[in-house]
C-alpha cells in the first residue's frame, strides 16, 4: 500500500498521539533544498505546496505548470539524495482565483483545467477554494455556492486521478496571501457555527454529485485560529481564544484544522496549535524571510571584507530592482518614503521574495557567493551578522561556507515546525 502521511497523522491523532504536518509553501530552490535536507535528517516526509497564482496551466508567476513544478522539486530532491517516496506535493487555494475577473462560468472552466493538471501531475493534497466572487457574482458568495463550486472541482479531480487518490482540504477563512497589510492587534477566531456550516455545506454538495468516496478523503478544514502577521508585527496564538473552535473537532472525526499564516509563531505557539487540532501548519514568508536575513548578513560580511561602498551592496541592488518593478509591493506597503523603504526589505509579509527568482537578483546573489568563496569567513563576522547560525559555525570541525549558512538559516525555521509537528528532538 502507498504510504500516506495524512492518513498516518489522522490515525496517530485518533490514538492519542499529538502529531501534525508542516506545509512548506515556497518555490525558491534554496528553501526547497533546506526542507528536503531537514526531512532527510529527521527521516520524515516533506510536504511542499504551490498556489494557484504561483503554478498553473498558464505558468503562473513562476512560469511553471504543475508538471514543471513536480520535475523541478524532484530534481532538487535527486541532488540532495531525498527519497521521492517521502516527497508529497500539495496545491493551495486551487480554484478560480487567478481568473476571478472573468464571469463565473469562464473562471470555473479555467479552474477545472487547473485542478486536472495538478492531480494529473501527482499532487496528492488538494485545497479546494472557490470562495472568491467572479466578475458576474453577487458578493459575498454563500456557503452553498462556494461548496457547490468546490464539489464541481472535486469531481474533475477524481476524474483526473491515475495514481494515488488525493486528500482534500476545504474552507478558506484566511487573510490575503502573504499576511495583512496593516499593523494588527487581534483577530476574530472562526466561530464553531461557521466551521460546522462550511463542513456541512461541502458534505451536502459532494453528496449531491455522488462524491461520497472523495468526501471521505476530506481531511482538513481551513479556519482562522487567531494567528497572523502584518508588515511589522505578529499576532501570536492564544489557546484560550480558540477553545470552542478546537472543541468542534469532536463533532467531525477524521478531520483536522489547517492553519495558514503561522509564520513567525514561536515553538510554544506552534506546539499548542498542533495540540489543539490545528495540525497542518503552513509556512511561506517565514522561510524566505530567514533566507533574506542570511543573504543580507552575508552581504554585510562581504562588504566589510572588501571595503565596498553601500552602492555595491545587495540591498541596494534589490532596492533598485523593486523600485523599477514595483508591482509586487506597491499595493501592499504604505506610509511615507522611509516607511515603504523599510517594508520593501524587512516586512514580515516578505514581498521581496517575488524578486529573488529574477535574473538580476539571482545574478547578484551568485556574485555574492562567488566573492565569499575566496575567503575563509572570519568567525567574529559570522557571529556579528549571522548570530542565529553562528553556534553551528563555531562547533563545526569543517567550517560551513556561505551557502551552507543560508541553508541552515532556512532549516532552523523549518526545524521549529518539525519539532512542533513530529515531536523530534531539537
Amino acid at each position: 500500500m502507498t504510504y500516506n502521511p495524512f492518513v498516518e497523522m489522522l490515525r496517530s491523532r485518533a490514538g492519542g498521539e499529538i502529531t501534525g504536518i508542516p506545509s512548506i509553501c515556497s518555490s525558491h530552490p534554496l528553501v526547497i533544498e533546506a526542507a528536503l535536507l531537514e526531512g532527510k535528517a529527521n527521516k520524515t516526509p516533506v510536504l511542499i505546496e504551490a498556489t494557484c497564482n504561483q503554478v498553473n496551466q498558464d505558468g503562473g508567476y513562476t512560469g511553471m505548470t504543475p508538471q514543471d513544478f513536480r520535475q523541478y522539486v524532484e530534481q532538487i530532491a535527486a541532488k540532495v539524495g531525498f527519497d521521492l517516496h517521502q516527497l508529497f506535493l500539495g496545491g493551495d487555494h486551487l480554484g478560480p482565483n487567478p481568473w476571478k475577473d472573468l464571469p463565473a462560468n469562464d473562471a470555473m472552466a479555467k479552474a477545472e483545467i487547473l485542478i486536472s493538471r495538478y492531480v494529473d501531475a501527482g499532487f496528492v493534497k488538494i485545497h479546494l477554494d472557490a470562495s472568491m466572487p467572479c466578475a458576474d457574482d453577487a458578493t459575498p458568495l454563500s456557503d452553498t455556492t462556494i461548496a457547490a463550486r468546490s464539489a464541481r472541482l472535486a469531481a474533475v479531480a477524481e476524474s483526473a486521478v491515475s495514481g494515488q487518490k488525493p486528500v482534500y482540504i476545504i474552507g478558506t477563512e484566511v487573510p490575503i496571501p502573504g499576511g495583512a497589510m496593516e499593523a494588527i492587534d487581534t483577530l476574530e477566531v472562526t466561530s464553531p457555527v461557521a466551521a460546522m456550516a462550511t463542513y456541512e455545506a461541502h458534505r451536502q454538495a459532494f453528496a449531491k454529485l455522488g462524491l461520497d468516496d472523495a468526501f471521505s478523503r476530506v481531511i482538513g478544514l481551513v479556519v482562522q485560529p487567531g494567528v497572523e502577521f502584518g508588515n511589522e508585527n505578529v499576532v501570536y496564538y492564544d489557546p484560550a481564544a480558540a477553545t470552542e473552535l478546537s472543541a468542534t473537532l469532536t463533532q467531525i472525526p477524521g478531520i483536522v484544522f489547517e492553519a495558514h499564516s503561522t509564520d513567525y509563531q514561536p515553538l510554544s505557539a506552534l506546539s499548542s496549535l498542533v495540540k489543539d487540532g490545528f495540525a497542518i501548519l503552513k509556512v511561506g514568508p517565514g522561510v524566505t524571510f530567514a533566507m533574506r536575513e542570511a543573504f543580507y548578513g552575508l552581504d554585510n560580511i562581504a562588504c566589510f571584507l572588501e571595503q565596498l561602498p553601500t552602492s555595491e551592496s545587495l540591498p541596494h541592488k534589490l532596492e533598485q530592482l523593486m523600485l523599477a518593478k514595483p508591482k509586487h509591493w506597491e499595493k501592499y506597503y504604505h506610509g511615507d518614503e522611509n516607511a515603504q523603504r523599510l517594508q520593501r526589505h524587512f516586512s514580515y509579509s516578505d514581498r521581496i521574495r517575488y524578486y529573488w527568482p529574477t535574473d538580476d537578483a539571482t545574478a547578484a546573489v551568485e556574485n555574492l557567493l562567488d566573492r565569499l568563496s575566496k575567503y575563509e569567513l572570519p568567525e567574529p563576522l559570522v557571529s556579528q551578522y549571522l548570530p542565529t547560525v553562528y553556534p553551528l559555525f563555531a562547533a563545526a570541525k569543517q567550517k560551513p561556507d556561505a551557502r551552507d549558512l543560508i541553508i541552515e538559516m532556512v532549516r532552523s525555521v523549518i526545524r521549529t515546525y518539525e519539532i512542533a509537528c513530529r515531536r523530534i528532538e531539537p
